[in-house]
């Protein structure tokens, strides 16, 4: 299963990153987790110093910026 993390500390682009990303799992019909870190320290144990930050599968693939649904739907089917 695909693990999606959704980094931010609750901001208005951290909310629509993780939107964004609900929207794309949708429209792909798949089942992953989405787990949302908005904490200071978990955010900086993964390596990431700018948010909003997404992470599929251990890995950054986005950071400091908010993809489009078309983007992260990309980003899921590689």
């Amino acid at each position: 299963m695909t693990k999606i993390e959704i980094l931010g500390t609750g901001c208005v682009k951290c909310k629509r990153l993780f939107a964004n990303t609900e929207q794309a799992v949708k429209e792909l019909n798949i089942t992953v987790e989405l787990v949302k870190i908005e904490k200071i320290d978990e955010i900086t144990d993964r390596g990431v110093m700018m948010t909003p930050a997404l992470i599929i599968n251990n890995e950054i693939a986005v950071e400091g910026r908010v993809p489009d649904v078309k983007e992260i739907k990309a980003m899921l089917t590689e």
